[in-house]
């Protein structure tokens, strides 16, 4: 296992460093650039001006030395321009000895994640506090999505063909198949909107980032919770129905063990083999795709730093926000490959 972990570890490394690359690439194209100088300073920069500006940020650099100071492998960019001196460790202008006295390295692996063209502050700063409200709305849907999933999938694989295999199956592809902008509109509506007279929940989360409660997060949850709830039942409820027509269950029924017992001991944990896999992708998912019910619900998270960043070519922090992503993705993935493992002992790492 030590060895299938590290081997996978090197994997995940290699994959790191050739999507952060490719979006390092996107970023950096010229036009980009260009509309970041423009950004800066004004739309009606000449060619001149904007390739000045762009010689003393240090973006005329070669891909690949530009790609290696951002990771901090290679020694920091320095440029020399009429008030002193300019350099990617150090921000503005200063003195020489001021530059001469700065790290030397100063990227991805140095902790220094770059400085945001639009919020005007450390990128690492951003992302930890966006992060972070992001963090806490995941682990609220994943507390409500998965049990109710795996409740709704259990009970409808129990008895396949049954009543209840059909409503609960005609409601989890129901819950799917409904977008959350759709699913969110529905619920401002119906719980959020003077029109109809309910008015129990707030229609925003803005305030759920200062203080949680119930009646300010509980919309962007359901939400959210709805749309990932009916892909893990029907997966549950596939796995399961399989799993309850396997030989040594019906040995067990011919043994005349209780039926609740079956399931509980015998049926439900290889049932689950193949939606914990699922649970896992879910992660990499709520990080970037809670972007529409972060806008609807104007609760200011890690998807709606995603939007800002690409929207106003901040290209600093959307390659900070690429990396996070990335490591994400990556770690869930081997979070789940070993899972697996664990849960099937048929498995072979070797």
């Amino acid at each position: 296992m030590g060895l299938f972990i590290l081997r996978r570890l090197g994997i995940m490394i290699l994959t790191a460093l050739c999507l952060t690359f490719i979006v390092f690439f996107m970023t950096n194209l010229y036009p980009n650039l260009e509309k970041l100088a423009k950004t800066q300073g004004n739309f009606r920069m000449s060619d001149a001006e904007v390739a000045s500006y762009l010689g003393r940020n240090g973006y005329l650099d070669p891909l690949p030395v530009k790609y290696g100071q951002w990771l901090g492998v290679l020694p920091g960019w320095t440029v020399e321009v009429d008030e002193g001196m300019r350099g990617r460790c150090v921000q503005g202008t200063v003195a020489p000895e001021v530059l001469a006295a700065a790290p030397r390295f100063c990227g991805i692996l140095q902790g220094d994640w770059g400085f945001s063209t639009v919020f005007k502050d450390e990128v690492s700063g951003i992302i930890a506090t966006r992060l972070g409200l992001t963090g806490k709305l995941m682990f609220w849907v994943m507390v409500l999505m998965v049990p109710s999933a795996l409740l709704v999938g259990v009970l409808a694989g129990m008895r396949e063909g049954s009543r209840t295999d059909r409503t609960l199956s005609t409601f989890a592809i129901t819950t799917t198949a409904t977008p959350e902008y759709v699913s969110g509109v529905i619920l401002i509506a119906v719980f959020a909107s003077s029109a109809v007279g309910l008015k129990w929940f707030n229609g925003t989360a803005t305030s759920a980032m200062e203080d949680a409660t119930f009646n300010n997060f509980f919309l962007p949850v359901l939400t959210i919770a709805l749309y990932g709830m009916g892909y893990i039942a029907r997966m549950t409820r596939a796995s399961m129905a399989e799993v309850m027509t396997a030989q040594y269950i019906r040995t067990a029924r011919l043994k005349g063990v209780k039926f609740s017992d079956i399931v509980m001991k015998h049926a439900l944990r290889n049932a689950l083999i193949a939606p914990f896999t699922v649970i896992m992708l879910q992660f990499p998912w709520l990080l970037n795709g809670v972007v529409i019910v972060e806008t609807l619900f104007n609760y200011k998270g890690f998807g709606w730093v995603l939007v800002q960043a690409a929207g106003n070519n901040d290209i600093e922090l959307l390659l900070g926000v690429s990396v996070v992503s990335v490591i994400v993705v990556l770690v869930t993935q081997l979070i789940s490959d070993v899972g697996y493992v664990y849960l099937n002992p048929r498995i072979s790492v070797s």
